[in-house]
């Protein structure tokens, strides 16, 4: 018969049940406040949220595994009946173990896609930076921003029209390049023209 978890202590000691019957070293720590619930750390340092999410339902939990970055890969869950602690590891081992295989899988590709990006951004920014003495370099999200204000000559040199700003916006992996900038056309013209040209690799 499904064991009914309506107090914190209930869920206490069905958590440290279930961490013995997932290994030895399996141990059990506070969930989250304003929540029935436990975190279990297994043998492999993987954390397991366990919740009762449904307080209408109290033989029901929904179970967690936990990533190391979870903002951009969620966490995978199951939702289970609490049988007994032995059947809840069950299930953790069967259905969700390779749930949080998967999700660390792909949340690893998608970080060697992200430094492969950066990379190749941070190497086309620098190169256009080098001809832009002075210029900022601002890093936003998957774009970088390049902000270059000329230092105007002293007014008691004739100099020639000066450009305002340049602001180059350099695309998530370098292959595109947005240009804005402002001052007199003869100023300008010449600043474009003399961006250098970047190859892709």
């Amino acid at each position: 018969m499904p064991q009914q978890l309506t107090t914190q202590n209930e869920m206490d000691a069905f958590a440290d049940q279930v961490a013995r019957e997932l290994g030895t070293h399996c141990r059990t720590r506070p969930g989250y406040p304003h929540k029935l619930g436990r975190i279990i750390i297994d043998d492999d340092n993987r954390g397991l949220r366990l919740y009762q999410y449904d307080p209408r339902r109290p033989d029901r939990l929904q179970i967690y595994a936990g990533l190391p970055d979870e903002t951009q890969v969620q966490a995978p869950s199951i939702k289970v009946t609490a049988i007994s602690p032995a059947h809840v590891a069950r299930e953790i081992s069967r259905r969700l173990y390779p749930l949080h295989a998967q999700a660390l899988e792909q949340a690893a590709k998608l970080t060697a896609r992200q430094q492969a990006e950066e990379h190749a951004r941070r190497t086309v920014a620098e190169t256009i930076a080098a001809h832009l003495p002075g210029a900022r370099i601002e890093e936003q999200h998957r774009r970088t921003r390049i902000i270059w204000q000329p230092t105007p000559a002293p007014t008691a040199q004739h100099a020639p029209a000066q450009v305002d700003s340049l602001s180059v916006t350099v695309g998530a992996s370098g292959e595109r390049v947005q240009v804005e900038a402002g001052g007199p056309p003869d100023a300008v013209i010449p600043i474009l023209a003399a961006l250098p040209r970047t190859s892709r690799g």
